[in-house]
């Protein structure tokens, strides 16, 4: 059995992590609201080092700008927490578990794996049903990870661009959501 819906791409990619976090803000307007005063100080060379991969800059941005939301009462995301780096990476660690297992039970003709593997599948948020919001990682640099969606009603697909150009194109329409429901501009914190 093959779960694999497709892949959906931008008209184009956003690769300046300051323009997609304004393509995001402009398709969820309430979302400003909730950035922070300052940015967070979350130390990435810790983190980074301890998971034995560099993060794609347009996530580190959205993570040290707002805190933890959730879309749609749907999609959480949240990101590290400065001074609790290391509970995140056991998390994400904790996370690869599920996902070794779930790419072992898709069915995909072109079988997934979890990271570390080159190219393997990186989680960075999730939903209140279960579903996965993965990068798939790239040796070109995490500003080349694009974003795979492991959804809990067993379809899976790929996304060619980055996470917060991914969040933005979600909920403003600009892409079909395969399996998952419509992610309204409703945001709160979580």
């Amino acid at each position: 059995m093959d779960d694999f819906a497709g892949t959906q791409s931008p008209v184009r990619r956003l690769t300046d992590p300051e323009e997609a976090i304004a393509e995001l803000e402009r398709a969820v307007p309430g979302l400003t609201a909730l950035r922070l005063p300052g940015p967070k100080t979350v130390n990435w060379r810790v983190l980074e080092a301890e998971l034995g991969a560099v993060l794609p800059a347009d996530y580190k941005l959205l993570c040290e700008l707002y805190p933890p939301f959730v879309l749609s009462d749907f999609l959480g995301f949240g990101g590290p927490m400065p001074g609790l780096e290391d509970i995140w990476v056991r998390g994400t660690r904790e996370d690869l578990e599920t996902i070794a297992e779930w790419c072992e039970e898709a069915g995909l003709a072109v079988p997934l794996h979890p990271y570390p593997t080159p190219g393997g599948l990186l989680p960075w948020a999730g939903s209140t049903q279960g579903d996965f919001f993965l990068w798939t990682t790239s040796p070109a640099g995490p500003q080349e990870w694009t974003v795979t969606v492991a959804s809990r009603s067993s379809a899976w697909w790929h996304y060619t661009g980055g996470a917060v150009q991914f969040l933005a194109d979600l909920v403003s329409g600009a892409l079909e959501p395969w399996a998952l429901p419509q992610v309204r501009p409703e945001v709160a914190t979580w």
